[in-house]
């Protein structure tokens, strides 16, 4: 039985994983903040297993960080603590730095002055550090087109060019291959997360386990926060009997993994402890337009409308190879997108519970 200490664990995918650590024989323990935009009533989550030792607290905080240390002796931490959302960063960056920069830090210098010390350390990063990623020309040159101008979005111009003007398209990020790039203060803290972890784990002895994790979703996710989850968004939206309103031209790409999938990636690194660099989707990327009609059509609700509205910082393409993962885990996600929203849909709210809060 190993000791495993998650960090934000009460939120949709920690809760997940403490199921699957906890099956397998574990001990596990959360430290968390239930913050008021993710658990609005402040509540620890009826799915986090009784069995979990709950910790409030805040990552940030060393106060927290002595607390949980004084019960708890982790043979490993999964870190997911951590502040979301592309564009609340832009006006909340202070926020975005505290927790997902100053919090992995005061984990660091918590455990450097601890007399007890995991062995691995897995973060839960993010497909954002690759800003919009490598694109390729027709013919053949790969490069990388940075942020869109206000002036791109403004026109309508979606898309990125080749840098003598003709068309190009995105390829998926491969980890230790695309180089990242990140185009909001989001995707900025999250690679810095990588950085420190990297830095401290080589130096400290200790193995680290880095999870770029692109678009999870599935049932437990936060109904109420709309920085995150725009699958969850649009299950909501569409329940009420309101129409969706899709971003810019519709045909975003993102890439969709389901929960479960993705909980099963963190267990099996969790088991198998090295330094590795990996990301984590279901290798088959869609347009935001697609799963607005699957989400629209399954709840009888108005067709979704593009209405060319955008987000700073946001980018155009988001997808992954994960074959790197499939060796390194032997991670195969199992949940197509279809069953992932029936998934989504049989479990959320009524529009009259939406309603009612």
């Amino acid at each position: 039985m190993a000791t495993i200490l998650i960090t934000g664990g009460a939120g949709f995918i920690g809760c997940r994983l403490s199921v699957a650590l906890l099956a397998a024989g574990d001990d596990v323990a959360v430290l968390d903040n239930l913050h008021p935009q993710v658990h609005p009533t402040r509540t620890v989550p009826r799915n986090l297993p009784d069995e979990v030792r709950f910790v409030p607290g805040d990552v940030a905080a060393a106060s927290s960080w002595a607390a949980v240390l004084a019960t708890v002796r982790p043979d490993a931490i999964v870190h997911l603590a951590a502040e979301t959302g592309t564009g609340q960063s832009l006006t909340e960056p202070t926020r975005h730095a505290n927790v997902n920069v100053l919090g992995t830090a005061a984990m660091l210098e918590a455990l450097e002055h601890s007399p007890h010390r995991p062995g691995h350390i897995v973060l839960a990063s993010s497909r954002a550090v690759y800003g919009d990623g490598a694109w390729i020309t027709n013919e053949g040159t790969v490069f990388y087109p940075g942020q869109r101008s206000a002036a791109q979005l403004d026109a309508g111009r979606w898309d990125h060019s080749a840098p003598d003007g003709s068309p190009a398209r995105p390829i998926p990020s491969v980890a230790g291959i695309t180089v990242p790039e990140p185009t909001n203060i989001y995707a900025a803290t999250k690679l810095a997360q990588e950085h420190l972890l990297r830095s401290w784990t080589q130096a400290r002895q200790v193995d680290l386990s880095i999870l770029r994790l692109q678009n999870v979703y599935g049932p437990g996710q936060s109904v109420t926060n709309s920085y995150t989850g725009v699958l969850t968004f649009f299950a909501r939206t569409a329940l009420e009997g309101r129409v969706i309103d899709v971003y810019e031209d519709g045909e975003i790409v993102r890439d969709f993994v389901f929960v479960d999938d993705v909980a099963s990636a963190l267990a099996a690194s969790v088991r198998r402890p090295a330094n590795r660099l990996v990301d984590i989707g279901s290798g088959r990327p869609t347009t935001i337009g697609a799963v607005a009609r699957i989400v629209a059509e399954a709840c009888a609700a108005p067709p979704p409308v593009v209405s060319g509205r955008y987000r700073h910082g946001d980018v155009r393409a988001a997808s992954c190879n994960i074959d790197t993962a499939a060796g390194s885990l032997g991670y195969e996600p199992t949940k197509p997108l279809t069953d992932g929203i029936a998934a989504v849909l049989d479990w959320m709210p009524t529009a009259a519970e939406f309603r009612a809060r």
